[in-house]
């Protein structure tokens, strides 16, 4: 995996940064299309330019951003620094501004795969058969404990590893966008732990 095809744990200035409506969105604009400068972020962001630069400035001093070094001025542009980033909600339990960040972060996340689930829907009666019946929506439901369920997660981002580029320069390849999210059956408080479990 070479430097642009890494994942990142984010730490709390990151995350802080990140939980900002345009912000949240540029990194990922610019893993899936690649360096843009501010013009073209703005473009894709219906925002003007002299926002977009103030914001990859601020992704730029937590180190989510890099300038390519190449273009000047207000064409400098401007790359990710890894392929994705993550982070667990337990990691900013102790600081609440930082878990609040956390949890705009994710909502923000979720409504984006809304949106882009319902532009596929509103588009797959143009794509062929063969790509309508193999993409969309499913679900399904396990019983795991929680290592099960860490070794499910960590068995999905190897088998997404191995699919990430295994069409590359292939006929009719195309790229996906792919969302995974799990969630408990039941909310009821204190389910979560095992003490809260035991004898249930």
């Amino acid at each position: 995996m070479d430097d642009d095809e890494k994942s990142i744990r984010l730490d709390e200035r990151q995350i802080r940064v990140l939980a900002h409506p345009l912000r949240a969105r540029i990194p990922g604009l610019l893993r899936t299309n690649g360096p843009a400068t501010a013009t073209d972020l703005a473009r894709m962001l219906d925002t003007n330019s002299g926002a977009t630069s103030y914001h990859l400035r601020q992704l730029a001093q937590v180190g989510l951003v890099i300038d390519t070094g190449e273009g000047q001025g207000r064409r400098r542009e401007w790359r990710a620094t890894s392929d994705s980033h993550s982070w667990a909600p337990s990691d900013f339990d102790d600081r609440p501004d930082a878990s609040a960040a956390a949890t705009w972060l994710q909502r923000a996340y979720l409504r984006d795969f809304l949106e882009r689930a319902e532009r596929w829907e509103a588009a797959a009666g143009a794509w062929a058969p063969e790509w309508r019946d193999r993409l969309g929506l499913s679900d399904t439901v396990i019983e795991v404990t929680p290592e099960q369920a860490g070794a499910l997660h960590a068995e999905l981002a190897r088998l997404f590893e191995r699919y990430r580029h295994i069409g590359t320069g292939a006929p009719g390849a195309v790229r996906l966008h792919v969302t995974t999210h799990a969630a408990p059956l039941e909310y009821s408080a204190g389910r979560g732990s095992i003490e809260a479990t035991d004898g249930a």
